[in-house]
Formats: structure tokens, C-alpha cells, sequence
């Protein structure tokens, strides 16, 4: 069979039958079956990506496969306070945190620094009391 750019669904289906195929031999050409699995994931690639996960929930995530408690965050994040708030969307990653998430959790760099699905809430303050009086 001779190799080209998969455009289509049957194209698709065609070589991913043929690298089955060509998995089934006892001895397969590799380059030939290299080639054919690099066009069919390119279409895949194409046709089927895969958005990046939200930071917060890739944080919850890597937490849930280390089986770390809120509580272990502490040493990337500085203190229990900002995993509280960074952890309820209060707070954003700051560089130092991502450094730290990235090297000590291994989650990769690119996921913890794009911006959050859910908006992070901004906590305006309150005026004192001193600023409400208005002078006459």
C-alpha cells in the first residue's frame, strides 16, 4: 500500500487496518509500520485533540494519583492559607508556586500557567469606616 496524508474517515480506517495488518506479520517492515502509525495518529491529532486541562483540576488530579491531602499542597504553595485559596479559585498561581508544582508534582509547566476554566473571584475591600464619613 502506498503512504499519503490520511484526509478522510476511510482514509483513516483504511490505515489503521493496514498497520493492524502489518502488526499481525511475524516480521513486519518497522519503517513501513512507523510511517503508517505516524500518519494515523497525525489524523488523530487533527481530528480528536485533546484540550488542556484546567491548572486547578490538574492539581486535583495529580493530588488524587499521589493520594495527597489538601494539606501536602503546602510545601508548593507556601502556606495552608494559599491552598485554601488557590485551591477555592481565590487566589491565581504565582511563578513560584507553578515552579514549585511543576518540579515537585511533575505537572507539566504549560497546564498550570494557561488561565483557570472558572474565573477566580476578586475580593474587593471594604472602605473603613474613616473613608465612608464625608466631609462637609
Amino acid at each position: 500500500m502506498k503512504p499519503k496524508v490520511l484526509k478522510t474517515e476511510r482514509d483513516y480506517k483504511t490505515a489503521l487496518a493496514y498497520v493492524e495488518r502489518l502488526m499481525g506479520q511475524p516480521s513486519p517492515d518497522e519503517d513501513e509500520l512507523e510511517l503508517w502509525s505516524l500518519l494515523a495518529e497525525k489524523y488523530e491529532e487533527e481530528r480528536f485533540p485533546i484540550a488542556t486541562p484546567d491548572p486547578i483540576e490538574a492539581i486535583r488530579f495529580r493530588m488524587d494519583q499521589a493520594g495527597l491531602q489538601p494539606a501536602g499542597l503546602q510545601p508548593y504553595l507556601q502556606s495552608k492559607s494559599k491552598v485554601s485559596e488557590v485551591m477555592n479559585r481565590k487566589r491565581s498561581l504565582s511563578l513560584s508556586m507553578i515552579r514549585a508544582l511543576h518540579h515537585g508534582l511533575k505537572i507539566p509547566a504549560e497546564v498550570l500557567v494557561q488561565e483557570p476554566a472558572a474565573p477566580y473571584t476578586v475580593r474587593r475591600s471594604k472602605p473603613s469606616a474613616k473613608r465612608r464619613k464625608i466631609s462637609a
